[in-house]
């Protein structure tokens, strides 16, 4: 955009921008301290939610409400400093967010498939470290500079904004790689869980045919001893048959009896494998939005970007990449709206914030009275 557009347009702008960034900044911030206050998530899944969290927080932060005068006018006019200060981080927390999508589904992948976690700490960490090697060092060192040298207008971008196959190099390792990655771990994921379903139901149908083939009867008649009774079916030399009750008593020395039966014990498993399995198809519907949110507010981005820096900005009107940047932040205000949509605890811990927060203000609003 520009300082020529209608006043009507520059308002609409600055109010859409202005409740983006709000919800970006107050959304994660309740996530962070739902975290803080419920100890139920502190699981290591949890830990890289909020890992991600913390980067969309950063991003509504500081990158959004930078951006908007820029894109409002046009001109940088923050200085050279603060552009390089401004392009780092940015290009860092975005790319953080990215990557962190691929994390959540590693984790969700080797939890479901492995029955194990990450190494949290070294993840994350590794998480931050790439993401600022991939852009970086670049934005520090390259030369870009702030005032454009064929007019007046100042501006702010990073010295490989037209070279189209930095840009490309990057791109596959910003969008196209962690979408392979994550297309593969929720492809793996759910061939998994229809694997242990196909699994589950046939064992079921063994068991209950199994139950059908057994006609006896089990009595225990004392702690001690069991009285078995079975029907024989006899026949006769002329063909009759006759049908006897055979009854046997076998009586052995008293133990202590256990807390459940062979059949019950095997009802505990068949539970436990019920529980397990619906707690990782669960896992994988709040997976596959979280992912499906990345890719549709991170596609247009990447695809125009590609396009611009390869075409050396003929073909892409500036205002469609600026409107997919804006798109691209929009992803940082919609996660912390999923988490708990798909994630129990996380609705609970939610309940737990309101509650504290009604606590607080109800005792602020006392003590003034």
């Amino acid at each position: 955009m520009n300082s020529n557009n209608s006043t009507g347009i520059v308002i609409l702008v600055i109010v859409l921008t202005s409740c983006l960034i709000s919800l970006t900044v107050l959304g994660n911030t309740f996530v962070i301290l739902a975290f803080i206050v419920d100890k139920r998530l502190r699981n290591q899944s949890d830990f890289v939610l909020l890992n991600m969290a913390i980067c969309d927080f950063l991003i509504g932060a500081f990158p959004s409400p930078v951006y908007v005068p820029y894109f409002l006018t046009g001109k940088w006019m923050s200085g050279r400093f603060l552009c390089k200060l401004w392009m780092t981080i940015d290009y860092t927390v975005c790319t953080a967010s990215s990557f962190n999508i691929v994390l959540i589904s590693y984790d969700r992948y080797l939890s479901v498939t492995k029955a194990v976690s990450i190494h949290t700490v070294v993840s994350i960490a590794s998480v931050w470290i790439f993401s600022f090697l991939l852009y970086g060092p670049a934005i520090l060192s390259w030369k870009n500079d702030v005032i454009d040298s064929n007019s007046s207008v100042t501006t702010c971008v990073p010295g490989f904004y037209d070279i189209w196959y930095f840009k490309f190099g990057t791109s596959c390792v910003e969008f196209a790689f962690p979408l392979i990655s994550i297309s593969f771990f929720n492809l793996s994921i759910y061939c998994s869980i229809k694997k242990r379903g196909r699994k589950k139901r046939q064992k079921s149908m063994l068991q209950n045919s199994k139950g059908k083939e057994n006609d006896g009867n089990l009595h225990i008649i004392s702690t001690n001893s069991v009285l078995f009774s079975a029907q024989l079916h006899v026949t006769e030399n002329l063909g009759t048959e006759k049908r006897l009750t055979v009854s046997l008593r076998h009586c052995f020395p008293y133990r202590k009896p256990s807390s459940f039966t062979h059949n019950e014990a095997t009802l505990q498993h068949r539970n436990i494998s019920q529980v397990k399995l619906s707690r990782d198809e669960k896992i994988a519907r709040s997976l596959s939005i979280l992912v499906g949110a990345f890719v549709i507010c991170w596609a247009p981005y990447t695809f125009l970007s590609s396009i611009r820096a390869a075409c050396s900005g003929f073909g892409v009107k500036s205002y469609w990449y600026e409107i997919t940047i804006w798109i691209l932040y929009m992803n940082s205000a919609i996660n912390p709206i999923l988490y708990p949509l798909c994630h129990k605890n996380y609705r609970k811990a939610c309940s737990l914030v309101v509650k504290k927060i009604k606590e607080f203000v109800m005792n602020k609003s006392g003590s003034q009275s």
